[in-house]
Order: C-alpha cells, then structure tokens, then sequence
C-alpha cells in the first residue's frame, strides 16, 4: 500500500486506521475503540504494557544484545 493510500485511508476510516495500526503493538488487552473524541482519549479501553513493546519484545526476538539506540 502507497503513502497516498494509507494516508486517504487514515482520513475515510480514521478508527479502522488506527486499531489496524495498534494491531502492530503487544496489548495485555487489545482496544475495542481508537478515539473517543468527547474525552478526547486513545485506546482507553486498551491496556498496554510499554517496557514490553519498547524493549522485552525485542530482546525476545534474539536482539537483546543489540544496542537500543
């Protein structure tokens, strides 16, 4: 998929966009919603473990030996 596609995509269904995007990350438990706009909130039905997708999920991988940055 182009840029220009992802791009439209993002504008025609913002919430499929962003819950296909969260799909790429490790949730605890995955986002039933991407943006509820009233409270202007991300995935707040989500629950997300940082450390583990910053770091645990690469060291898993066989790069731990790697440097992070």
């Amino acid at each position: 998929m182009s840029y220009p596609d992802v791009f439209v995509r993002s504008l025609e269904d913002p919430e499929g966009f962003w819950l296909d995007a969260a799909g790429s990350l490790e949730w605890e438990r995955f986002p039933q919603v991407a943006h509820d706009a009233e409270r202007d909130h991300w995935f707040a039905d989500g629950l997300i473990n940082t450390c583990v997708n910053a770091v645990d999920r690469h060291v898993l991988a066989g790069r731990g030996d790697q440097p992070a940055l």
